[in-house]
């Protein structure tokens, strides 16, 4: 007698020993006869020792025998059948099937290497696998937890006895699918579940890998601040032509890409500290259409006696560059305005915001000169008056009285020096006195008379 279990990783066979475990064999028979395997999980795995199923629960503490159906929760164990003495129910070869527990209910389990004859005595042998090895290999190498439960499920499909005994009242008319009604055990990957290499092809997957590689760095280059936002995307308006010759200037590439429709604007990018070009230029239109066709129709073509190569841009380092120099609105129209849709230009202000920050601009550089027009004066522009009064406060502005009138005194004597020089008059005894410079008995009355 045989029977075939249909496991999610693949097919195993299994010969009862029928004659010697009638018992057992019966039991397991009948199980299989009602579908009750069907769904159930392989819940401990012990790689290159066994592995252990039939518990609907998946807890590897429930499950009861085909005669617990018949009469009740006092059959749902029943005797072992035990026989050491004989070579055919020993644990000597691989694929041997065996009850899981003293006390046989519906566990059983399924070695996965010979020579394990610690445990003959302690179960009851009832068969032995003889087709589906590389089914019992799968089983060996599942990852498991360390409770032994594999990460992702294997569970019994079906079981069809290859010659059923009559036992058909709880046979049910189809099989069973999907999870046993009875199973409480946590949720792991179910047995459908497949790794991305095996669900798509090559060319699929390596897209997919590149697809998150590229947003994995567009992540690191927002967060080390290369780029606004890990979501930009380059303008489709804006071309990159390259192997341009070095003589070709903006107009001559607004002249040749202008037939195409309206260009915002050709720049051929230069060396910041000679000027030479770098041999390449981004050509920006009004229209995303009108790029499209200078793609279509501008490559390879002769500018200059060089082959131009061109492409869409997938530079946003203009963008950037306006975002973090705080340039929020471009001066031209194209693809680098506020209003393009494909750009995110929350950051984008309107005319009139424009005009509050320049008059915002210009109030702070006349309230930085009314500042500078209310500091102090420089001590120069103070030896260049003559002291009137001793009222005159020049501690206020960081000078003491004791000083002024010194600085008094010595401009009088200068201007004093320059008098008699030119007039041959002599100066007035009242300024050697030093208290003050008095306006009317001293320069200015000795120059009004001059």
């Amino acid at each position: 007698m045989s029977v075939l279990i249909v496991t999610s990783v693949g097919e195993l066979v299994v010969d009862l020993h029928t004659d010697l475990c009638p018992r057992t064999t019966g039991n397991f028979l009948k199980l299989c006869s009602i579908k009750y395997y069907n769904g159930c999980l392989f819940h401990n795995v012990q790689k290159d020792f066994l592995a252990q199923t039939g518990d609907p629960t998946g807890t590897g503490r429930g499950g009861g025998s085909a005669y617990k159906l018949l009469y009740g929760d006092q059959s749902r164990f029943f005797e072992d059948e035990i026989r050491p003495d004989n070579p055919d129910l020993t644990h000597s070869k691989k694929g041997t099937v065996a009850m899981a527990s003293t006390g046989n209910a519906s566990q059983f389990y399924i070695t996965l290497r010979p020579n394990v004859e610690y445990l003959d005595g302690q179960h009851t042998v009832f068969g032995t696998v003889t087709e589906g090895f590389d089914t019992l290999t799968k089983i060996n190498e599942a990852y498991i937890d360390p409770d032994g439960r594999p990460f992702k499920d294997i569970r019994i499909k079906h079981t069809y006895i290859l010659d059923p005994p009559h036992l058909t009242d709880l046979s049910p008319e189809n099989s069973p699918v999907g999870k046993p009604k009875d199973e409480v055990a946590e949720e792991r990957l179910e047995d459908t579940w497949a790794p991305l290499d095996e669900r798509l092809d090559p060319v699929q997957l390596d897209e997919m890998i590149r697809s998150k590689e590229a947003q994995s760095n567009s992540v690191i280059l927002e967060c080390i601040g290369d780029i606004p936002d890990a979501q930009v995307k380059p303008p489709e308006n804006v071309l990159f032509v390259c192997n341009l010759n070095p003589v070709t200037q903006d107009e001559d590439l607004y002249t040749v890409f202008s037939r195409f429709g309206t260009v915002a604007s050709a720049e051929v990018i230069r060396d910041c500290k000679t000027g030479d070009s770098l041999c390449y230029a981004f050509v920006e239109f009004e229209a995303k259409k009108a790029c499209e066709r200078a793609f279509n129709d501008m490559n390879n073509c002769l500018i200059d006696d060089r082959r131009i190569r061109v492409d869409f841009s997938q530079s946003v380092s203009k963008m950037w560059g306006k975002f973090r120099h705080g340039i929020q609105n471009a001066k031209k129209d194209g693809s680098f305005k506020c209003d393009a849709p494909h750009l995110r230009a929350q950051n984008c202000v309107q005319g009139s915001e424009k005009q509050d920050r320049r008059g915002t601009t210009g109030r702070r550089k006349i309230e930085q000169l009314d500042d500078w027009r209310s500091e102090p004066p420089y001590k120069g522009d103070l030896v260049r008056k003559c002291m009137h009064d001793d009222h005159t406060s020049y501690g206020n502005r960081g000078y003491s009285g004791h000083n002024a009138r010194d600085y008094s005194k010595r401009q009088c004597r200068s201007r004093d020096q320059e008098l008699i020089t030119m007039t041959g008059i002599k100066k007035n005894d009242d300024c050697r006195k030093g208290d003050r410079c008095k306006k009317e008995e001293c320069c200015h009355k000795r120059s009004r008379e001059t």
